[in-house]
């Protein structure tokens, strides 16, 4: 049977000061969409895998043309719920030289945060479907997502669908204490974990510090194992050399083996949406067969040319990652 991935979150409205200008200066902002699942969908649309992309939008202009950014480039809106007043928005000052990131959050009221289970029927969202993923910020968004989220993981389980969950926390949306206490109900239902540092230590109060700094994210792995029946663990790191150059590398942990990537030295021109594509890159590898150790250099691939990309959505080929991950002088002029 082809695979058929459904993902699940919210897309946001994301704006952005124009030529790297701070919040307080600028005079007009750069508009795109964007939101971890919705990120994953574009992924994995780009590269030929049936994808469809589930959320909550308002049936305005504005949620259309959330929908349009989707549907451009080969998403299934079809199941995308009607509804609700606003649309989630997040305001970016990028990076640069050594002044950091800042988001802010104007999303408390979207239709998406206020959405209920009332608004997903999973049979009907699920038929024909062999893989569910979601991040972490989707249960962050309200108590109702969060038994939503169990809901639909359980129903994916009962399907015999493989279930991916990319841990994602966002102390601005929850506390540490209650991320630990939703996740630990939906974990136990999930195959495919990804999960950093921050993610360990900010949800499930793993110390990786006991270790070496080179064997934190496998350490991470093993302590995440004895809790939750996961198959693979996977991360993906960067190493800051400076604010817009990094080194970045990744793992992924299964059968009691830890697999590394090589490591990329990396300029940066818009980090957003990286791990969102190194997640499309381990599931894309998983539904063909790539063995642990093709799985991690394709999805580091996939995550490193992402930061090449303006804009939330990874915009590459199959072609190009393969390229990058598995030939020499894959950054060569292509004629």
């Amino acid at each position: 049977m082809k695979d058929k991935i459904i993902t699940f979150g919210e897309i946001m409205l994301r704006l952005s000061p124009e030529n790297n200008e701070r919040f307080t200066q600028c005079h007009a902002f750069e508009a795109v969409y964007g939101g971890g699942e919705a990120n994953t969908a574009v992924s994995l649309a780009n590269f030929g895998v049936d994808t469809r992309y589930v959320t909550k939008l308002p049936a305005h202009t504005i949620g259309q043309s959330a929908v349009n950014a989707l549907r451009q480039y080969g998403v299934d809106t079809s199941k995308v719920v009607r509804g609700g007043d606003q649309i989630g928005i997040y305001f970016l000052e990028k990076k640069t030289s050594q002044r950091p990131s800042n988001v802010i959050y104007n999303r408390s009221g979207s239709a998406m945060a206020l959405s209920n289970a009332d608004d997903y029927d999973w049979d009907d969202i699920f038929d024909g479907a062999t893989w569910f993923h979601f991040s972490g910020i989707t249960p962050a968004l309200s108590d109702e997502l969060a038994e939503v989220c169990i809901t639909a993981c359980k129903k994916a389980h009962e399907k015999g669908m493989t279930v991916s969950c990319d841990l994602n926390y966002r102390s601005k949306l929850w506390s540490s204490a209650k991320a630990n206490e939703v996740m630990s109900k939906i974990c136990p239902f999930v195959d495919i974990c990804i999960a950093n540092e921050d993610d360990a230590v900010g949800i499930f109060e793993i110390d990786p510090t006991v270790v070496p700094a080179e064997e934190r994210n496998e350490y991470i792995a093993k302590e995440l194992l004895k809790r939750f029946p996961f198959k693979m663990v996977a991360s993906v790191w960067r190493t800051e050399t400076s604010i817009t150059t990094f080194k970045l590398q990744s793992m992924v942990y299964t059968d009691g083996k830890a697999y590394y990537s090589p490591e990329y030295f990396m300029h940066i021109l818009d980090y957003i949406g990286a791990g969102d594509a190194y997640c499309a890159g381990i599931i894309y590898s998983l539904i063909n067969g790539f063995d642990a150790q093709k799985t991690v250099d394709f999805a580091n691939a996939a995550s490193c040319l992402k930061h090449t990309v303006s804009g939330d959505f990874n915009l590459v080929t199959v072609d190009e990652v393969s390229k990058l991950a598995f030939s020499k002088g894959g950054n060569e002029v292509q004629r």
